[in-house]
């Protein structure tokens, strides 16, 4: 069973208007959440070797607009992995400590350990994103940054990290309707930011930076894929899809012993 995830490669243009938002792969729902379940059962037991082997580390990066759903698809991953195993990083708007050093610093010290599943709510990637379409920064910063990152996933890459990188495409009128539900539950409340509404009225910058960000920072070490993701049930399936193909292309294994267990007596 697969879903509609698109999975840009270098050289070739993505364009987010021609990727349907509501797009399903023919997938039903039912159908979804029990095969999702059984992927996450599998994901689970591929991390504990993973965790075991203690060489390598895998990167979860996610990223949309406003209401796309990075906390909820990451709660649904992580929901039935080893918490030990995880390093969860939600990257907020920089701190003065931050500011002053390059923008990928802080990216940096939240890479994952070895052995461990790091998973990051945002990313550095915000750093040719909000500051673009606010212009903080100029054109030729931001564009030189897209080569900058380029060469800190490759360094990430042949240090050991597996890169996969989500973004999570919802549509202009599904962000209404997600931004009206926080509004109409009290206990929704709290995530709602008036500063939203100006974020939405930007959508087509925002639109035109990730497609080009994407593009960019596509590279065969590290490529984008991108989840269409009005339906959460496709959301998760398809996060879910993508994270085991990897792990079991990355193949870990348990380390080799330095004793016989069978020559182990317990008294």
């Amino acid at each position: 069973m697969k879903t509609a995830i698109v999975t840009a490669r270098p050289g070739h243009k993505i364009r987010l208007s021609k990727i349907d938002p509501d797009e399903t792969g023919d997938v039903k729902k039912e159908d979804a959440l029990e095969q999702f379940a059984l992927l996450r059962e599998k994901i689970s037991g591929l991390q504990e070797v993973l965790y075991a082997e203690h060489r390598r580390s895998l990167l979860l990066i996610f990223q949309a607009m406003d209401t796309g759903g990075k906390d909820g698809a990451i709660k649904n991953l992580c929901a039935g992995l080893n918490p030990a195993g995880l390093q969860v990083k939600a990257f907020k708007t920089p701190s003065q400590e931050e500011l002053e050093r390059d923008f990928l610093w802080r990216a940096h010290q939240a890479a994952p350990k070895q052995g461990m599943i790091g998973i990051w709510n945002r990313s550095h990637y915000e750093d040719v994103l909000v500051v673009r379409v606010h212009k903080v920064i100029t054109k030729k910063v931001w564009k030189a940054r897209y080569n900058q990152i380029n060469a800190f996933e490759k360094i990430l890459t042949e240090n050991g990290t597996t890169l996969v990188k989500f973004m999570l495409y919802i549509s202009k009128d599904e962000q209404q309707k997600r931004l009206q539900a926080r509004l109409q539950d009290p206990q929704k409340w709290w995530k709602f930011n008036p500063n939203d509404l100006k974020e939405r009225a930007l959508w087509p910058k925002y639109e035109k930076a990730y497609e080009d960000a994407i593009n960019a920072c596509t590279t065969d070490c590290a490529p984008w894929h991108i989840v269409p993701a009005n339906h959460k049930w496709v959301r998760n399936l398809a996060v879910a899809e993508c994270v085991l193909r990897v792990l079991k292309k990355m193949d870990p294994r348990y380390p080799k012993l330095s004793f016989d267990p069978k020559a182990v007596i317990i008294d």
